[in-house]
């Protein structure tokens, strides 16, 4: 049985070496990001069986770190932290998309049941469609977690690029993908192709993934617009 990936979004040094050691021991992957920012983005694309997330958090707040992914359709189970032990912080953690919530300070053995209690829930309610980290269409596997796509058994080559435009493209199935919000949301707000950068990179998907290229079925063009992902 594989171990199960955590991540730890977290701002305090000490707690973050503690809560990794402690996870590691008990035989747990553990990934770590130290600001809201960061730990959104490993969120999205990270492949994690459960994340442990700060409520008061530098650069993004824990609470729209939640909100966010849960609009981007991302339904990793998560574990909100806060200091303040408020009714109103945890009510909002759980409206914002959280599954559980503890307040500082605690024991770790009461978060390791508690995170061990989210796992197998998740595991219980995932559908049959393999599992979250896992997307298929045609005869095209798609393992997120892996980083790794096969077509026909065999593995495709997709740079780092490539793969997180096609995971994106996977999570919005069905919706129109302007180039602007394809732009901010794979290559980021710091970088400044054009919009011509996302066709290229759709064209060597369609090559790459495609039965034929010029007439795909899943990677549409909607002309004028962007793209939409279908089944």
């Amino acid at each position: 049985m594989n171990a199960a990936n955590i991540l730890i979004v977290e701002d305090e040094p000490g707690l973050i070496l503690t809560l990794q050691d402690r996870f590691e021991n008990e035989g747990y992957n553990v990934d770590v990001a130290d600001d809201g920012e960061k730990g959104f983005q490993k969120a999205s694309f990270g492949g994690y069986d459960v994340i442990i997330l700060d409520l008061m958090l530098p650069k993004k707040s824990g609470l729209d770190v939640c909100r966010d992914l849960r609009a981007k359709d991302v339904f990793t189970p998560i574990l909100m932290l806060t200091a303040k032990g408020q009714v109103i912080d945890k009510v909002l953690g759980l409206k914002m998309g959280a599954d559980d919530y503890l307040a500082k300070p605690f024991e770790f053995m009461e978060l390791l049941a508690r995170i061990e209690a989210l796992i197998r829930r998740n595991k219980r309610v995932k559908p049959a469609k393999k599992s979250d980290s896992t997307f298929s269409f045609s005869d095209v596997e798609v393992f997120i977690s892996k980083g790794e796509v096969h077509k026909s058994g065999d593995a495709v080559t997709l740079s780092a690029k490539e793969f997180h435009l096609l995971h994106f493209m996977l999570q919005h199935q069905g919706e129109l993908l302007t180039r602007e919000r394809l732009l901010d949301e794979v290559w980021g707000y710091d970088s400044t192709p054009t919009t011509r950068t996302v066709d290229v990179h759709v064209a060597w998907l369609r090559q790459k993934l495609e039965d034929d290229h010029r007439h795909p079925k899943h990677i549409m063009t909607v002309h004028g617009m962007g793209y939409k992902f279908v089944l």
